[in-house]
Order: structure tokens, then sequence, then C-alpha cells
């Protein structure tokens, strides 16, 4: 009995004991990340709340930290001001795919008749700038309303200030009434984005508007000119324009820059085909407003020296961007891998404080696209909190202009490619195709086109792939994982397409610019 006791006994003390170092290791645990046990208000404090910051924010939560998030939006010069989720949800990705949408579905009414539909008083059609502009916010405040239940539900502090640095550990939040809150963190992530620039010239201020106004404005654009031609820049003339309202784009170089400019040149073309005018190595000089409450705009055109000049309703800058470092006070933080135009210089998104970081589009030379800043934030809380190694690879990155025509690529342009490897070592697959349902509108097919960038040895490795056509961005989607995987042209050309799509097209490329053949096909099964 004795020895049956001493047994049992021995047992519970073992039990005891693990429970106590089990406790002790979660304590320790805690201490370190700077939990409620430790000497910080926070593990965790995120300045943004976009996309990145709100990811990895979420992901950190789901690892144990205890977060908090400060987000604050500064009206711009023309008042627009708007709630959590970031420049993606607000005035960016999801309002501009929406307008690019009651475009498509514009030009669709019209073709529906072609198809034998009834459309009476087809003439009499037009957008209701009031109802879509409402109908885009109510869906955006939707949104900005399920962005905060979630950051509720999932115990993250949010904290509607503007956040700055006091110290390494300590943010100061100045509240929208002008008073202070001061909360510390252990680890610190800035995800603060950036807003649209505007040109040093007389009235850019005072009387344009930019892409944070645009899918909010109070009234319908009418004419408009569109000063800039990056894919921001592009995309509002092109839903403008096909929504009706007359637009011009004043190109100071070359239009989506950084891009495969034969592809941007297409799209260019098309837009000029559906009525955008554009003008070409023009720069903006003023912006002047009339009397009528319309705006006079003048440019210089940089090669012919010549001044250029005309009325508009809406001059819409798109100029680029800059990130919002400069009011986050960074010097009391130690930070200082900063570049000249405000961006974080930060290779494995760590700054030169090691436990201060940045995600998303304050970034030098990382894109500027949320599903990379989604990205990039999740795997940074993971190494942080919950011993990951992964990183973000910034190569490979599909994306898609949301032009009217659309344009989706992934890897090298034909430029850098041609630049990294030389011309002997690459072959370019290329071709025009004609999608089917364009065929009973007798819509325009000629600027539908594709190519596969490649080496020229085999299996002949495909560095990119651009596409120019309907729904460009599903496309080049599904394309974008093969590529991650380390797709070749033997590959390509051995998988079966789905007949008919417009995806199918990449299957069939088979003629290379070398060749010099011809890449219109002659039917729809060539």
């Amino acid at each position: 009995m004795t020895i049956l006791s001493n047994i049992l006994r021995c047992r519970v003390i073992n039990s005891v004991k693990s429970l106590i170092l089990n406790e002790n290791i979660i304590l320790i645990a805690r201490r370190r990340l700077g939990g409620s046990h430790g000497s910080f208000d926070y593990d965790l404090a995120v300045l943004g709340g976009g996309s990145g910051g709100l990811a990895c924010a979420k992901e950190a939560v789901n690892h144990g930290a205890k977060v908090a998030v400060l987000d604050y939006v500064t009206p711009s010069p023309h008042g627009t001001k708007w709630g959590l989720g970031g420049t993606c949800v607000n005035v960016g990705c999801i309002p501009k795919k929406l307008m690019h949408q009651a475009a498509i579905l514009g030009e669709s009414i019209h073709e529906a008749v072609s198809y034998g539909w009834k459309v009476p008083q087809l003439d009499a059609v037009k957008i209701d700038w009031a109802a879509l502009t409402e109908s885009v916010q109510n869906h955006i405040k939707s949104v900005n309303w399920v962005t905060r239940v979630d950051l509720r539900d999932k115990k993250i502090d949010y904290i509607n200030g503007l956040g700055a640095f006091k110290d390494p550990h300590t943010i100061v939040a100045t509240m929208k009434n002008g008073s202070k809150k001061e909360l510390t963190a252990r680890y610190v992530v800035i995800a603060v984005g950036g807003r649209p620039h505007y040109p040093e010239i007389p009235g850019a201020v005072e009387h344009c508007i930019t892409s944070d106004d645009i899918f909010s404005l109070g009234h319908p654009p009418g004419k408009t000119l569109v000063v800039g031609a990056g894919y921001i820049g592009l995309e509002c003339a092109g839903f403008l324009n096909s929504l009706g309202y007359r637009a011009t784009v004043l190109v100071r170089s070359v239009p989506l820059r950084g891009f495969d400019q034969q592809m941007a040149r297409i799209i260019t073309a098309e837009m000029e085909e559906r009525g955008v005018k554009f003008h070409h190595r023009c720069i903006p000089l003023s912006v002047e407003k009339l009397e009528s409450g319309q705006l006079k705009a003048t440019w210089l055109n940089t090669e012919t020296n010549e001044h250029g000049e005309d009325v508009y309703d809406t001059v819409l800058m798109a100029t680029g961007r800059y990130a919002l470092t400069k009011d986050l006070n960074l010097e009391a933080a130690g930070v200082t891998c900063v570049s000249e135009d405000g961006k974080i210089v930060a290779a494995t998104e760590q700054t030169n404080v090691p436990h201060v970081f940045a995600v998303g589009d304050v970034l030098k030379g990382r894109p500027e696209l949320t599903p990379v800043a989604i990205h990039a934030g999740r795997l940074l809380a993971r190494r942080v909190f919950a011993s990951g190694t992964q990183h973000m690879d910034y190569e490979n990155v599909a994306t898609t202009v949301f032009t009217p025509l659309e344009y989706g690529c992934v890897g090298l342009s034909e430029e850098a490619a041609l630049q990294r490897y030389g011309a002997d070592d690459i072959e370019v697959y290329h071709a025009y195709y004609k999608p089917t349902e364009f065929f009973i509108p007798q819509r325009n097919i000629k600027n539908c086109y594709l190519k596969a960038v490649t080496r020229r040895a085999a299996p002949q490795l495909v560095l990119g792939l651009h596409f120019v056509g309907p729904v460009a961005g599903e496309v080049i989607q599904g394309f974008a994982a093969a590529v991650k995987c380390g797709l070749t042209m033997e590959q390509l050309m051995n998988t079966v397409g789905i007949h008919p799509t417009v995806a199918e097209e990449f299957t069939r490329l088979n003629i290379t610019k070398r060749s010099g053949r011809d890449p219109n096909p002659a039917s729809c099964c060539s």
C-alpha cells in the first residue's frame, strides 16, 4: 500500500511540475512577445488600415499576439475622405473595377441588339452618374463596416488616429478631435500606403481632382482631361470615355511605363479607336477656372515646343503617388532607410531598426498591388510570431490593367527579357486572335493580341506572358501559377485548351517573331 501511495504521489507531483513548467513556458513566451505580461501595451502596432496592414494584424492575432491598428485618412484637397480598408477598398481596386464593369455593361446593351435582344430607345441609353456613384459608395461602406466588425471579432484594437513615432517603441496617435493617445508595442509595422501626387503648376491643387475623388464625385465629370498615362490614368480615362464622358489623356513620356511597351501601344491604339484623345510628349502648365465654372488647361509639347490648351469640365491628375511616411516621425524610431521619394528601403520588409517593419506601397521597388501587400503582411506576421521562415517572393507577380480592352501580364516584359538575357537567347511567340463573342456584333478585333516571352533554348522556360483582350485578369491569374512553377513553352504547347475561350489562345501559340510569319489566325480553329 505504501509503495502504491508513493507511486501515485510521484505521479501527482510530476503532473504538477509539468503544469508549472508549461505555464512558465507560456509566461516566458508572452514576455518575449511583449504581451499582457510584458512591458509593452501591444505585441504589434500596425500603422495603416489598408490591405497589407490588416492582413498582417489578423495573421499576428491568429498566433496569439495582442495587436492594435491605427488608421486615419486625411481628407483630399477637395474634402474626400473614407473609412477603414485603405486605398484598394475605398479609392482603388474595388471602385475602379465596379466603374469598369459599368462601362462594359453599357457596351453590352448595344451589342445585345445584334444578338436579337429588343432594346427600346437604344439611342437614349446613358449612365446615371449619381446612381452609379451611390451604388459604388454603398458597397464601399459595407466593406468598411465588415472590416471594422472583423477587427472587433478578432480582438484587434482599432484606433482611428494618425500615428507617429515618439521613440522606437512608442506610438502617439492624434485623434480626430486633436487629443493624443500613446501606446507602446514590441513590434511596429508601417503600412500607411500612399496618396496621389499633384504636379507643381498653377491651379493643380485648387481645381483638379485625383483618383481619391473620382469615385464619389458629386456631379457628372463631363468632358475630362486626364493628366498622366500610367495604369491609373488610362483606367480612369477608359471607363469615363466608355460611360459617355469625352476623355483626353496627356502623356508625358510613354504610356504604362514599366509595362511591356508593345502591349502599351496596343492599349492606347484601342482607346484611341474608342474615342479617347491622346496628346503625346506633353506636360501640363496650368489649370485655370473660368467664369463658366469650366477649367482651361494648358500644356507644352516637349518635342515641338508648341503650346496647347482646351476647356474641360473636369481635370484629373494621375501623375504618380507618394508614400505617406513624412508624418510618421521616423527619425524618433531611428528608421533611416528612406529614399528621396519617402519610400522605405527594406529587402525583407525589415528596416534598419530590427523591430520595425514595412509592407505594401511604402516599400521601395516593390509592386504596388493589394495582393502583394496582403501576402507579404501575412508572411511577415508568421516570421515574427510563429517562427516562420518564408519570405515574400516579389518575382513573377501577375497584374491587370483594367482599360476598356484589358491587359494582363505576369513575368518579364519583352524589353526586360532582352536586356537581361540578350536577343540571341530570347524567343517571343505571339498571335492575334478573334474572340468568338465579338463576331456577331462585328466588334473591332484587331487589337486582341498575346505573346509569350521565353528562353530560346529548349525546353524554353517562359519568362513572361502578356495578354490583351476580354477578361484578361481572369485569364492571366491561372497562367501566373504555371509561370511560378517554371512553365516551359513545351508544356504550354502540350496543354489542351478549352474551346472556344480566349484563355485557350495561350495554348495555341506557335509563331515566333523571329520567323517573320503572319501572327493572324486563318480561322477560329487554326
